[in-house]
């Protein structure tokens, strides 16, 4: 059969619409080239790592980075000095991580470790033989590190079958080869989930996933399954290995390469294992530094920044740290999930324990005689040991206790036979009358001496303000609106080796009460009140908290969870952890998520004035100087709705004010371009954890100096760093980023690092604010639930050092809530308390903006309560609609856009100036519209004109 031909009117027709169709794309092609170029260009661009100043910063860096590793590894056992090792010792190394080690974490705090000193090569620099036979077996196996992202999380640890891979014949070639064994145990985690409390369940992973990644998570080998494992204790292949080392050498040291604490209560059972040593992320040299301490050229100082309980789900906070959910029982009486008006399932989380955080519990616990100490911890806070000894006292008549501040001098020696450094700990015991919950153990303050010859002293002086021992009283007993308040009675300050050890009393004074409500801290800008009331009380809020009355007497009753039998949407039903509430709950979590407030303003702001400012003239402005209005009326409103809301690895460029656009990378442990093809550029820094395991805040100061100096040397303004939630139990999946369970360290090493990254002419956005700590459902704006006392001494503490003594430029909301309304729009939280109160000048950025994706994330109520910017992804992905009719709307983005251009002025970006030369991609872009649109104007050019000439010769 013949094909029947298209007619020629048809075919013009046809030919006009393709035409058509290409000339609309090319238009929107090139308005979108327009209007998110820089957003695009910030997406794709690569760190140039190969200028002479980049070189040099990253050289410099690379020594910093050595530097903290050398002083964040932390001995936390030796018996009979096994270790350092003797010169030329010989090791057979045990554990298949020691071929494919844990270098950092996953997610925007991950490091590339391509570069990275491997632990064979560390301990082979040191002198130290390693038994290769051993170590090509373990390499020879088809193990592989699996993939804890944020998409998908693979928890198998990998060790091979003990029985078929510990034969006769490897173990004799083992024994023959050396006496000694090391066991190195590798734990890992990442951004996007916690570490499991159970290895057991369903096998979801895909390692194919999703276009960012696979999904899912898969549990390990079936094996090593048992649901009353957790994933931070020894697996059935491990205990193994375990069996099979010990059973075969009398002389072994276990090497914990984990930035999350490690069950280690079974260490009591085996006499075999000296000495322990632990590694967290050590991101780039840090595997020589472990090298060094093994072979003895290196004398540990690090100490522990969170507790080692011997049983890590012993801690009140695990009882209410997880996955659980509301639950609205049905007419029939069946059971459901809560969600919200957009489909958002409700979850929760309670910190039920308060202020009884890590040490804070176990030490009081203690104190009250309610535990014994030593059945519950293996390793204080701040503990750990060193290759020599010294000694420490108060220096005489150095002591002063003044109204306003406690001082003291304390004398460190050298008593043993190598050199090394000493960590001096203060601590204070404030009374407990029952009116407020009170620690009966808190650091004060701390330092750390310089390298110490045998013999050698130095003084340590240390001091801090009186006023850092109140306590806020969220109750209103001292206070109608709620108050820091010292309570009347004996305080006692005590120099301490560790939170359980102590070395001598310090001072001790009765205090007569003292209530913060008039005039307030002297560090404050707005007298602290209740700011939480509406978020954290009433409906779905926590009913009973852990209190220290009776020795804990109610401990039993914090955890309020109940397991319901729900019903899915497809009918069948399954068991869920959670709480039953009812509907006008789930109104009042709607109407706070999504209701935006009527107008308030009559008029809209001025916008598009031609006042002839730009923002070069800016810089050292102080920030309530009125000269920045006129330079605000220029600003239009495109102007106001770009940068608000394309604020993702960048700051909008701003042509009417002449702002050139920055650059702003991940990552905690270093420069990181996060969401390029190339994703991790910077040197990789050692966590977070390990830099305050150093307890050097002299090294805080030198990484956020280096930090910075790469920033330089890239073309890189913001920093998203560094990160300073709590480790509120070992099983967070970012431990690793985080600095420690107690907020003052992290708070001090926080301040330290932004000061000196700030000083280099960029600025940072600390994260995550606030009460980001843990990740199970976090993308869900999981509610969380805390007393005010609790939410300020603990969680907040870290922020607010961060910006009254770090000067911090930046800040990161957070995606979770705070009761039921969401960090990011808690006006409370960004207005109230970080402005107001703490002084705060600077931008407030979302963390990972997509509108579909998290919308509870409402744009237009976040920017009325005070964030600035969204984290929007390569646009126009994500970026929402904004209301330019509200006034309200109006006026709060010009607030933000102040925030942001302030911000940018006390940068080196406005010395840069904004950029006239087009990106790469730009020009070819550009060459390749005109030559598409050179195209399109030819094809409808011919196709007229065939037609128009068609049309003559059929009329004629």
């Amino acid at each position: 059969m013949a094909k029947r031909k298209m007619s020629k009117k048809k075919f013009r027709i046809v030919w006009s619409s393709i035409l058509s169709i290409l000339l609309v794309i090319a238009i929107g092609a090139n308005v979108a080239l327009g209007y998110y170029s820089d957003v695009i260009t910030s997406y794709f661009t690569e760190i140039d790592t190969t200028s002479n100043e980049a070189i040099a910063a990253r050289d410099h860096s690379t020594e910093v980075a050595q530097k903290i590793a050398d002083e964040g590894i932390i001995l936390l056992q030796n018996e009979e000095n096994a270790l350092p090792f003797a010169e030329g010792t010989k090791v057979n190394v045990f554990g298949w991580s020691f071929t494919a080690p844990i270098y950092g974490g996953a997610g925007s705090g991950g490091t590339d470790a391509s570069t990275a000193i491997t632990p064979k090569a560390g301990l082979e620099a040191a002198g130290i033989e390693i038994n290769e036979e051993l170590y090509n077996a373990y390499a020879a196996t088809d193990l592989v590190r699996p993939v804890i992202g944020i998409e998908g999380q693979d928890f198998t640890i990998p060790e091979p079958e003990p029985e078929t891979f510990y034969t006769d014949e490897l173990i004799s070639q083992a024994k023959e080869f050396s006496d000694t064994a090391v066991l190195f145990i590798a734990r890992s985690g990442g951004e996007g989930a916690d570490l499991p409390q159970s290895l057991f369940g369903e096998d979801t992973y895909d390692p194919d996933g999703s276009p960012q990644g696979p999904t899912g998570q898969k549990f390990g080998f079936e094996d090593d399954q048992d649901p009353d494992k957790h994933y931070l204790e020894l697996t059935n292949r491990e205990l193994g290995m375990l069996e099979a080392v010990t059973e075969n050498f009398d002389n072994i040291v276990l090497v914990l390469n984990s930035a999350n604490t490690f069950e280690l209560d079974w260490l009591k059972d085996y006499d075999q294992i000296k000495s322990v040593v632990n590694i967290a992320g050590p991101g780039q040299s840090g595997f020589g530094s472990l090298g060094q301490v093994l072979a003895g050229d290196l004398n540990p100082s690090g100490k522990t920044v969170d507790i080692y309980a011997n049983d890590l789900q012993d801690a009140p906070a695990a009882a209410n740290f997880g996955d659980f959910d509301y639950v609205l029982e049905n007419a029939d009486g069946t059971f459901s999930t809560a969600t919200d008006a957009k489909g958002v399932p409700l979850k929760y989380v309670d910190l039920t324990e308060g202020v009884y955080v890590g040490y804070r519990y176990y030490e009081t616990a203690a104190a009250e005689g309610s535990i014994n100490y030593d059945e519950k911890v293996l390793y204080p806070f701040g503990y750990g040991l060193s290759y020599t000894t010294f000694d420490q006292e108060v220096v005489t008549d150095s002591v002063t206790w003044t109204d306003t501040e406690v001082s003291v001098d304390v004398q460190v020696t050298n008593t043993g036979s190598v050199a090394g450094k000493e960590v001096v700990q203060l601590y204070y015991t404030p009374p407990y009358t029952g009116q407020i919950e009170r620690s009966s153990v808190n650091l004060a303050a701390f330092g750390k001496t310089a390298q110490l010859e045998p013999g050698q002293s130095e003084v340590i002086s240390l001091s801090f303000p009186v006023e850092d021992m109140a306590a806020y009283d969220h109750n209103k007993i001292f206070s109608e609106n709620g108050a820091y308040v010292l309570e009347a009675g004996e305080y006692n300050v005590m120099l301490m080796s560790n939170s359980h050890e102590k070395i001598a009393d310090v001072a001790s004074q009765t205090l007569s009460e003292v209530v913060y409500n008039e005039a307030g801290r002297t560090t404050d800008d707005q007298t602290a009140v209740n700011q939480f009331d509406e978020e954290v009380t009433g409906e779905g809020s926590i009913e009973t908290y852990l209190s220290r009355a009776d020795g804990f007497a109610n401990l039993d009753t914090i955890d309020q969870n109940e397991i319901f039998t729900v019903t899915n949407e497809d009918g069948t039903t399954r068991e869920v952890v959670g709480t039953l509430v009812n509907t006008a709950f789930v109104d009042m979590v709607n109407s706070k998520r999504y209701d935006v407030p009527a107008d308030t303003h009559e008029n809209a702001p001025t916008t598009g004035a031609d006042n002839g400012l730009v923002l070069e003239d800016y810089k050292d402005v102080a920030y309530d100087d009125e000269s920045w209005e006129p330079l605000l009326d220029q600003l239009t409103v495109d102007d106001l709705v770009n940068v608000f809301t394309h604020g993702g690895y960048k700051t909008a460029e701003i042509q009417s004010v002449q702002k050139p656009a920055t650059i702003d990378y991940d990552g905690p442990a270093g420069i990181s371009n996060f969401i390029s093809g190339s994703p991790l550029s910077g040197i990789p820094f050692p966590a977070e954890v390990m830099l305050a395991s150093t307890w050097n805040i002299d090294l805080a100061v030198a990484m956020g100096e280096a930090i910075g100096k790469e920033a330089q040397a890239y073309g890189v303004t913001g920093w998203y760093g560094p990160a300073m939630n709590i480790h509120r139990t070992a099983f967070a999946g970012r431990n690793f980023e985080y600095y420690s369970e107690d907020p003052y360290l992290s708070g001090k090493f926080a301040a330290a690092t932004i000061a000196a990254y700030q000083a280099e002419g960029g600025y940072v956005q600390m994260k995550h604010f606030a009460l980001n700590d843990q990740e199970d459902n976090r993308t869900l704006g999981v509610l969380t639930w805390g007393d005010e006392q609790a939410i300020r001494e603990i969680y907040l503490r870290p922020f607010e050092y961060a910006v009254k003594e770090g000067g911090a430029l930046g800040v990161m909301s957070s995606f979770n809530s705070i009761g039921d309304v969401w960090a990011g729009a808690d006006e409370s939280l960004l207005t109230e308390v970080l402005r107001n109160e703490w002084g705060f000048r600077g931008v407030v950025n979302t963390d990972f903006y997509i509108l579909d994706a998290y919308p509870y994330m409402n744009a237009e109520l976040a920017v009325r309560a005070g964030n600035d910017i969204l984290l929007t992804g390569v646009a126009p992905f994500g970026v929402p609609q904004v209301n330019t009719e509200s006034n309200d709307t109006l006026w709060a983005m010009r607030a933000a856009a102040k925030n942001v251009l302030y911000t940018v002025a006390n940068t080196n970006a406005v010395d840069d100036g904004m950029s006239t030369d087009k990106p790469q991609w730009v020009i070819n872009t550009i060459i390749i519209d005109v030559i598409v649109g050179l195209g399109i104007i030819l094809g409808f050019f011919f196709t007229f004109r065939n037609s128009r000439k068609r049309d003559e010769d059929n009329i004629a």
